[in-house]
Order: structure tokens, then C-alpha cells, then sequence
């Protein structure tokens, strides 16, 4: 489980308009994670296996204008919504070239919780979930899938010594994985031809066709 300084609120209801692209070329996000390193921010590996009480954060910039919704489904099987909202920041409006961070406030998420994968859900809408009526329950909880504990890949070498699980980062939604109730709308919906690219220590996700309506991908997100 990922914490701030309160407990997240749950989701919203889904409402889709087209977007503007902003640039020529493919249609892309970029993701990248940041773990606090003493008093600095140093970017680490998508798939770097966390330890308990790290704080981390992501920085997410995309070259078409949206609306950023961050969800998390924990190792304990708790859903929570972790931006936008009064902790992480209230405004979601992300634009072309744009970089964001999340949370979008000082604060950083602490990693807890039982060992293995926080599944990050990122949601980009054409428009603003808001301007649809609004969900005033939390969906039930996801039952927890088997125990899996992350694991070091011995064949990716980091001068850091980092423990790095080559599972873990962006993915497609597989077919068929147990997802809260209220995104299974837009995870129907989202384009199944994205592609997955790594560009350093900075997550690539991309798609050749304009979005015609919701972008959704989790990011499997390894502790210990």
C-alpha cells in the first residue's frame, strides 16, 4: 500500500470527449519514477524492488492534452484513488509537452503494505470525469491474487547495486485480470496496440492512432 499524510478518496464516474493533439508523430506518454534519496530525488528504474518506507514519487508528461486519474489496487487488495485529490493535488488538467509531477504537492508516497506489486492504474480522459455525475461509492475491494514476492533479475546490472524485477513497470492491462468494477469501462474502451518502450530509466508508452477516448495502462510498482 502506498500512503500520504490521509487516506484517498474513491473514484469517479467516466465521461469521454475527443482530445487535441498538441504534436506530429505517434502518440505518447512518458513515466518516470523517483525515489527520495536522503534530502534528493533521484530518478531509479521502472522496475527497481522497493523497500519498506521508501518514498517515492512519478513525473508523467504526454504529448496530447487530457485529464490524469492515478489509482492504486495494493498488495492487501485496498483500492485507493491517489490523484487527483486535496493531498495530491486538485488540479489534473495535463497538457501537450507538459511535465507533471505526482503527487503534485510536496508530499511523496510511502511504500507499506505486504510485499509484492502495487498495481498503479494511470487514466488519461479526453475530459474531465467531474463533468459527469460523480461516484459517491468506493468500489469493493479486489480480492488479492496469489503471494508473489518480487524478484532480482541478476542478467540487469545497476552500478547502485539496485535489486531490479524486470516484471515490474508499465504494462498493458492483461485480459481478463481482475480490475475494480468501475474501470472496466475504460480499460474496454482503451487502445490494445499500445507500445511499451524504455528510454533510459524513463517509461515510453505509445500509440500510432489518436486517442478517441480513454488511455488506460498499469504500472506494477515491486516491493519488498
Amino acid at each position: 500500500m502506498m500512503r500520504l499524510a490521509a487516506l484517498f478518496a474513491a473514484a469517479a464516474a467516466l465521461a469521454f470527449a475527443q482530445s487535441r493533439t498538441m504534436t506530429e508523430g505517434p502518440h505518447r506518454m512518458e513515466l518516470t519514477l523517483e525515489q527520495l534519496d536522503g534530502d534528493t530525488w533521484r530518478v531509479i528504474d521502472p522496475g527497481k524492488v522497493l523497500d519498506q518506507g521508501d518514498r517515492v514519487r512519478f513525473k508523467f508528461r504526454t504529448n496530447f492534452d487530457g485529464f490524469l486519474y492515478v489509482m492504486n489496487q495494493s498488495t492487501s487488495g485496498k483500492y485507493e484513488q491517489l490523484f487527483p485529490r486535496e493531498d495530491t493535488g486538485r488540479e489534473n488538467r495535463v497538457a501537450a509537452s507538459r511535465e507533471y509531477q505526482v503527487p503534485a504537492t510536496k508530499g511523496a508516497f510511502r511504500i507499506a503494505g505486504p510485499p509484492g506489486y502495487e498495481i498503479v492504474y494511470w487514466l488519461v480522459t479526453p475530459a474531465r470525469l467531474t463533468d459527469a455525475s460523480p461516484r459517491t461509492t468506493p468500489p469493493a475491494p479486489v480480492k488479492p491474487g496469489p503471494g508473489l514476492t518480487p524478484r532480482c533479475d541478476d542478467t540487469i546490472l545497476k552500478s547502485r547495486g539496485d535489486c531490479v524485477d524486470s516484471s515490474a513497470g508499465p504494462k498493458l492491462i492483461p485480459r481478463g485480470e481482475q480490475i475494480p468494477p468501475h474501470l472496466s469501462d475504460p480499460a474496454g474502451r482503451s487502445p490494445r496496440d499500445l507500445l511499451f518502450l524504455r528510454q533510459k530509466n524513463t517509461a515510453v508508452i505509445s500509440s500510432q492512432q489518436p486517442p478517441a477516448g480513454p488511455v488506460i495502462y498499469e504500472f506494477r510498482l515491486a516491493h519488498r
